[in-house]
């Protein structure tokens, strides 16, 4: 069973050749990249590749010149020799690949792409949560210090995959 993501799973059972039963479940800001965006911004920029992530949709997927993960499409816009990319993920990576690539040229597959649960993350909220924890009392800081504790052997298992998603394909 893979989850939490069908599209995820249908692309990593395609590439690998393995049977995997996805879970229904989707990313929301992904499935707001339709097919129409990709072709849309492909005439607009027709020099341009299209990188998307893999929890877009298959019909999505299959326009696009790549499929990566948010690390490999940073990867592949810093190593590749194209200077205009069409982006489809969650419009704030285009911040990211732009400083990182100031001769390059980023476009988003779709602006509707914004995910609203990143966007609550603030580095003033985080500057404030370091500065005060301290001075929460007992019950709260439980409520924002959580530990997980994993066997050994699944860490390394657990690892490995997320080495592998990491790398470029």
């Amino acid at each position: 069973m893979f989850v939490p993501d069908k599209y995820l799973a249908y692309y990593v059972s395609a590439k690998t050749n393995r049977r995997l039963i996805p879970w229904n479940g989707y990313c929301p800001t992904h499935v707001k990249i339709l097919p129409e965006d990709i072709l849309r911004e492909r005439e607009a920029h027709p020099k341009a590749k299209v990188i998307v992530h893999p929890e877009c949709t298959p019909p999505v997927i299959q326009l696009a010149d790549e499929a990566f993960s948010t690390e490999g499409m940073c990867k592949y816009a810093k190593a590749s020799k194209t200077s205009e990319i069409i982006v489809g993920t969650e419009v704030g990576l285009l911040y990211r690949l732009q400083k990182e690539n100031p001769e390059k040229k980023f476009y988003p597959a779709s602006r509707q792409a914004i995910c609203p649960n990143m966007k609550l993350i603030t580095l003033e909220k985080i500057l404030w949560l370091l500065e005060n924890m301290n001075h929460l009392p007992q019950a709260k800081r439980d409520e924002v210090k959580y530990e997980v504790k994993v066997p050994e052997d699944i860490r390394t298992k657990a690892k490995k995959a997320v080495d592998r998603m990491l790398e470029v394909s």
